[in-house]
């Protein structure tokens, strides 16, 4: 939930203004009846990176703004300020805006100063306020590469972003940059560090597939379903030796669990198979892996206009063996593909951003994710594309989607 400025600003609106409008007043009311910090209260230790000597604008109010021209279909600095001065008269009843709204180049300059790791931890704060932990729930972690921020002049990579997906909350529940002239591995960790994800299945693929990683998942108090290729050349021999033996029994053998799905849609017809053994003694290179229970195969048939095609994957877990809850976990680590990364790229055009000095690229992700998160979070029967074209029309919608 996003609130106007914290009362604790340096500049806070004077009290009168909450008598001079409805929204502002009924903000207040929010504020006070709340339990739990807004979104606001959650940015309000970020430190402002500006001069004191080039402060037209107060940080809160850029904040706002670029949250809620972000959540109405603005893609870029200059369609924030845009969408700020289309709507001027609505954000004046709760903003301060001692100088207006802000240009294109304060918003750039602005989000290209602010320290990505303060930028990330208020982002976390504000999704532990508001997050419902659930038990046993899924948290797929996956990396995407937002192509067009890369600066050849400046010999500039783009950046890749590992995010955390909750998937029956249907929350981003953080993301981290990977370093320079680094990858994954290094980032999982650090992410995994600042989230609280006992009693949950984290899920990854390959590259996060790590035995560094799967002691932290344990000790944090949490369980893995790692997703197992021919990086761990050993093991990954001994699992598919072991599966290719089982279906050589015609997959008989009393200690396998065994469970089929299938969907339709779009015209497409997939059968998807899985297969599960808890009994390990006989897997030499499983032993260093910590908690290891499990080893599963997957098998995925799909017919698309009468083309026939069938893929496997093999996977080693911390889970009980119960191949139902596996399954699900498995299924649900699609979901950051299919409910974040695709949506960004689809409905947020986050592959054609161009936005690349400084921190920018990065914070421009956070707050994409924000304004996802809140988006996923409306019931409204419109697509994620559609509510923010809604959101940028419609003042009522925006607020509430702010306000709820």
């Amino acid at each position: 939930m996003l609130l106007p400025p914290r009362t604790t600003s340096p500049s806070p609106l004077p009290e009168a203004n909450f008598n001079l409008n409805p929204l502002a007043q009924s903000i207040k009311i929010i504020m006070e009846k709340s339990r739990r910090p807004t979104i606001l209260q959650c940015f309000s230790e970020l430190t402002d990176p500006r001069l004191d000597r080039r402060k037209r604008h107060l940080l809160e109010d850029i904040v706002v703004l670029a949250i809620c021209g972000i959540l109405s279909g603005a893609d870029d600095w200059v369609s924030i300020e845009a969408f700020g001065k289309a709507k001027y008269e609505w954000f004046r009843q709760f903003l301060s805006l001692p100088n207006g709204i802000p240009s294109h180049d304060t918003f750039g300059r602005v989000f290209s100063l602010i320290l990505p790791d303060e930028f990330q931890a208020c982002f976390t704060r504000w999704i532990c306020a508001i997050a419902i932990k659930t038990h046993g729930q899924v948290i797929p972690i996956d990396g995407k590469t937002l192509r067009r921020s890369h600066d050849r002049r400046h010999d500039q990579s783009p950046i890749h972003m590992v995010s955390a997906w909750a998937s029956e909350n249907r929350l981003v529940l953080g993301q981290l940059k990977t370093e320079a002239k680094s990858n994954e591995i290094t980032a999982i960790p650090e992410l995994l560090q600042v989230l609280d994800i006992s009693g949950c299945i984290i899920t990854l693929d390959a590259m996060g597939c790590q035995k560094s990683i799967a002691e932290m998942i344990i000790e944090k108090e949490a369980d893995y379903v790692l997703a197992l290729k021919a990086n761990h050349g050993n093991l990954f021999n001994e699992v598919t030796a072991t599966f290719a033996k089982m279906e050589a029994q015609n997959f008989q053998d009393p200690a396998l669990d065994y469970l089929e799905t299938k969907t339709k849609n779009h015209g497409r017809l997939e059968t998807r198979r899985y297969w599960v053994i808890n009994d390990l003694s006989k897997l030499e290179h499983t032993t260093s892996w910590k908690n290891i229970r499990l080893i599963g195969m997957v098998e995925s048939e799909r017919t698309v206009r009468g083309k026939t095609t069938i893929e496997r994957r093999y996977y080693i877990s911390s889970l009980e063996k119960d191949v139902a809850l596996f399954a699900k976990a498995v299924r649900s680590h699609w979901g950051i593909e299919n409910s974040v990364h695709w949506v960004l790229d689809m409905a947020f055009r986050e592959d054609e951003s161009r936005v690349r000095t400084g921190h920018a690229p990065e914070n421009l992700a956070v707050l994409r994710h924000i304004a996802l998160n809140l988006l996923h979070n409306d019931p409204t029967r419109l697509g994620i594309k559609n509510k923010r074209l809604q959101a940028g029309w419609s003042t009522e919608y925006l607020t509430h989607l702010l306000w709820g």
